[in-house]
């Protein structure tokens, strides 16, 4: 056994069916935006962003998982004016930190609602002690490191500011520095900096005589080197991809969740070939890189797209089987009172939260038939499309009464619902409460 580390995996999602991927793989965190103020402003949503993001918050809170908002864009003065209206909805659900590239929009939010979270976007290209340092100072609580930095560039920041640090460990990999691109602004109009590249260093050029993706950058895996990067002092480890599908989300972050926990416990390991393969099925833009070990050179460029191989369909099949079988709920313990002349009283417990709800009417004697005690658990069984799973069922008082099922089945309604609101309800603020209007 080797040194005990601390992280979080930090997935990426698109859309809610995404996040719900990322969270039932074993995500610690996920980062998530809507179509306005997103450097991914393209990402597919099934509903509209504000509905979207705000489902994805409750949803990732229900199951103790983090979502930071990305709001890495650089703004216009117009934009910026409207800014509090947009971010009140979901500061108020509770996200947990926002993503920030534009040091106006920090100082904006930073005012308004002191108690967020605020973390230095990659974007912001810090690559140096005193860059993080600076930004520290502004109240950034994390900073997103470039990704062109080796794992000595990282330990030698961490080593002289003790900052919070977020490092990129899997997926695309932009051949401009840290994402600071005009390439697809100046050729298409559709600029990085404002969420809307169009991926241009992806095309094929020609250049003397010869054609091929001479811009076009391998992807990035560290799935070697997690341990090195722990030591190094980086405490989020980011996986790159909020235009992907489940499919890619939940693969690589189920991959790289198994790994860490491995490394977080300062086990030596050795990656399995089942495992690469995992991740080539989903994507692979023709070979692995990063900059942990290395700077320009000819092989983190991928000349040329590898083709989809054949026996990667039964690859993909498997991993979308095992998609199924990951989803998950919440353990409800419930013990229902029947005593005749008093009304039903069900107490429900999900860990370090008890409530108790009850009937409307006084239970009768039955005069016929009584309701035998299967019948009621049956009902109180009858979770449904709720986040939550019968651990235990407790039925306690009188045998011989009459109780209408569709009492049982209110009163089961009622009590998952306070359930679902008091854990919702350790997250939420009141952004009524924020301390300026705007800018001035």
């Amino acid at each position: 056994m080797g040194e005990m580390y601390r992280a979080e995996l930090l997935a990426p999602a698109g859309s809610l069916s995404v996040c719900k991927a990322a969270v039932f793989a074993g995500a610690d965190a996920v980062y998530m935006g809507g179509q306005k103020y997103s450097a991914r402003a393209f990402a597919k949503s099934s509903v509209s962003e504000e509905d979207e993001l705000l489902l994805a918050i409750e949803f990732c809170h229900l199951y103790g998982v983090k979502l930071f908002m990305t709001v890495n864009t650089l703004f216009k003065e117009r934009e910026l004016e409207k800014l509090l209206e947009y971010m009140d909805p979901y500061v108020e659900a509770g996200v947990d930190a926002v993503i920030v590239q534009d040091l106006g929009v920090a100082k904006v939010l930073k005012e308004a609602y002191s108690d967020l979270p605020l973390h230095a976007s990659t974007q912001m290209t810090a690559n140096t002690r005193e860059a993080v340092s600076l930004l520290s100072s502004f109240g950034m609580e994390r900073i997103v490191l470039s990704r062109e930095l080796s794992l000595k560039d990282i330990s030698d920041i961490y080593e002289n500011t003790g900052a919070e640090l977020e490092v990129f460990v899997h997926g695309a990999m932009c051949y401009s520095y840290s994402g600071a691109c005009f390439m697809s602004s100046l050729l298409g109009g559709r600029s990085g900096n404002r969420g809307r590249c169009a991926g241009t260093c992806r095309l094929p050029y020609t250049t003397g005589g010869k054609k091929g993706n001479f811009l076009s950058m391998k992807d990035m895996n560290t799935l070697d080197s997690l341990e090195d990067i722990l030591k190094a002092g980086a405490y989020s480890l980011k996986i790159e991809g909020r235009m992907k599908s489940e499919l890619y989300t939940a693969t690589v972050v189920s991959v790289y969740r198994k790994y860490l926990d491995l490394a977080l416990r300062g086990e030596s390991y050795t990656v399995s070939e089942q495992d690469k393969q995992l991740l080539k099925a989903v994507y692979d833009r023709g070979g692995e890189t990063s900059y942990l070990y290395q700077h320009n050179a000819k092989d983190m460029i991928a000349l040329a797209d590898r083709p989809f191989r054949k026996e990667e369909e039964e690859l993909t099949a498997f991993i979308r089987k095992s998609m199924e079988e990951r989803e998950r709920k919440l353990p409800l313990s419930m013990e229902l009172k029947v005593e005749s002349g008093a009304v039903l009283e069900l107490s429900l417990e999900q860990e370090d939260i008890r409530i108790s709800v009850f009937g409307e009417h006084p239970v009768e004697k039955a005069k016929q038939r009584a309701t035998a005690r299967e019948e009621m658990e049956k009902q109180l069984l009858k979770l449904g499309n709720s986040c939550f799973y019968a651990k235990a069922i407790r039925i306690t008082g009188e045998e011989e009464v009459f109780i209408p099922l569709s009492a049982l089945n209110a009163l089961r309604r009622e009590g998952c619902e306070r359930v679902r609101e008091a854990i919702l309800a350790k997250f939420r603020r009141n952004p009524r409460n924020r301390k300026c209007n705007g800018i001035r």
